[in-house]
């Protein structure tokens, strides 16, 4: 059996650069040729203990795959819209995250927090004068103070790219933006000029929102969307690539998103020979998720292989496999992991434990002297001409306060789903221009 030397894991939380000083210099989006912010994890500043943050984020990665399986099941929530109108039928969309980034909105520019969302499009922000907002760690922008603030017209193409929309004038589009735990966000779209990493970006399109609720989303002040959509930030300054690299839970150094051209791996890295590229796919009825093609799993000396229709993009949208920086536990598609976790369970040489108390399903006891010399078997996911070989740390975790040595994959139905346990020191390519994905191990706080 091929197995992998285990290394202690500390859950604690992804830390982050926090804001740039000094000038801006404005930027065009045609001039923009590449952005390096820092992201920060969503318990950064909590004092949490190690069990809590591993909890924490297994609570959140469910509810946020439920919220993706409901998007792609087509599932659609009943909410007042914008503007008074009646009743919509709005689709839900992933929402919430696992990362912040700093950044800055208006004229004169209003420091604020987002969370960043590579499953979903729209950029917003909580506006005044609130109608109802949940309490934020910063003052909520006030687009009458700020002279570069415009509405979108209702003929504008981006009014028509919203999945709900209401015109109560000519020259107002009234957006409604739902996720799937109920949580949205309501207001006028309009155009911005942002600031990242001390660069100005003008006209950005995005939701300023007077109605805005639901859990997740506390703190910060609202989200950046990075999906393949026209209102995404990365559609809408033209980028033919982005990527980020995130820290491993054990080290608090800096998790880089990397927009533009520099955001490829440097063929002089010591990574480069490590790099593996596999086709982004498109899902018509999904258009902002980037999907890949699984095509099989290796667990120890096991490989195992699948009918492709169980993690194929199903006729009806539903299925397939998306990457998402987001999530932080893997979901496959319960016929695949059965098929891992029995692989798995058959070649662990530690007893089963439970592993409710941190919301995993495969987990064994830990033995009292620790888990530095613990074998465990190798996980390789296999994907269209590319092999994600994962280090033990990215898919096993020690809850101290049970003992118990978690597996950070499970199962679900309608969407398989690589998080982000998975991605730590790796980076991650995204090529929407040429429709391609880059992996390679990276030390994220190197980079």
């Amino acid at each position: 059996m091929e197995v992998r030397r285990l290394l202690v894991l500390a859950i604690t939380a992804i830390a982050a650069g926090c804001c740039a000083t000094g000038g801006a210099h404005e930027a065009t989006m045609s001039q923009l040729k590449g952005l390096r912010v820092h992201l920060t994890h969503v318990d950064a500043h909590g004092n949490y203990s190690k069990q809590q943050l591993l909890q924490r984020a297994a609570r959140r990665s469910h509810h946020r795959m439920s919220r993706l399986v409901a998007r792609t099941t087509g599932v659609a929530v009943s909410r007042k819209a914008a503007g008074g109108a009646a009743d919509l039928q709005v689709p839900v969309h992933a929402g919430n995250g696992e990362f912040l980034m700093d950044m800055s909105v208006g004229t004169p520019a209003l420091a604020y927090s987002a969370i960043v969302d590579t499953g979903s499009d729209l950029v917003w922000t909580q506006c005044k004068p609130c109608v109802a907002c949940f309490k934020q760690p910063t003052p909520v922008f006030d687009p009458s103070s700020s002279s570069t603030y415009a509405t979108v017209s209702c003929s504008s193409s981006f009014c028509g790219d919203l999945p709900a929309s209401t015109c109560t004038s000519a020259s107002k589009c009234n957006y409604t933006y739902t996720y799937g735990d109920s949580s949205s966000t309501q207001g006028v779209l309009a155009t911005e000029t942002l600031t990242l990493a001390k660069t100005k970006l003008p006209g950005v399109v995005f939701g300023c929102g007077d109605m805005n609720e639901g859990d997740g989303f506390s703190q910060s002040a609202g989200l950046v969307g990075l999906g393949r959509g026209p209102l995404s930030l990365v559609s809408q300054l033209g980028l033919e690539k982005f990527s980020y690299c995130l820290t491993s839970l054990d080290n608090t150094g800096k998790s880089p998103l990397i927009l533009g051209y520099l955001a490829d791996i440097h063929e002089s890295s010591a990574a480069a020979s490590s790099i593996q590229t596999t086709p982004l796919i498109k899902n018509p009825s999904q258009p902002s998720f980037y999907y890949v093609t699984l095509t099989g799993l290796t667990v120890g000396s096991t490989r195992i292989t699948l009918p492709s229709s169980v993690f194929a993009v199903q006729d009806d949208g539903t299925g397939g496999v998306i990457v998402d920086s987001g999530t932080s536990i893997t979901y496959l598609e319960v016929q695949g992991y059965r098929a891992l976790k029995k692989a798995f369970a058959a070649q662990m040489r530690l007893p089963v434990a439970d592993g409710s108390a941190v919301g995993l399903d495969l987990c064994f006891q830990a033995p009292a002297k620790g888990v530095d010399q613990v074998e465990v078997p190798k996980l390789v996911f296999h994907f269209d001409g590319a092999d994600l070989d994962l280090p033990a740390e990215n898919y096993l975790v020690l809850d101290a306060g049970s003992g118990a040595l978690c597996l950070t994959v499970m199962g679900s139905r309608g969407l398989s789903i690589i998080g982000n346990f998975q991605q730590q020191n790796f980076q991650f390519v995204y090529d929407v221009g040429h429709d391609t994905l880059s992996f390679a191990p990276v030390q994220c706080d190197k980079l």
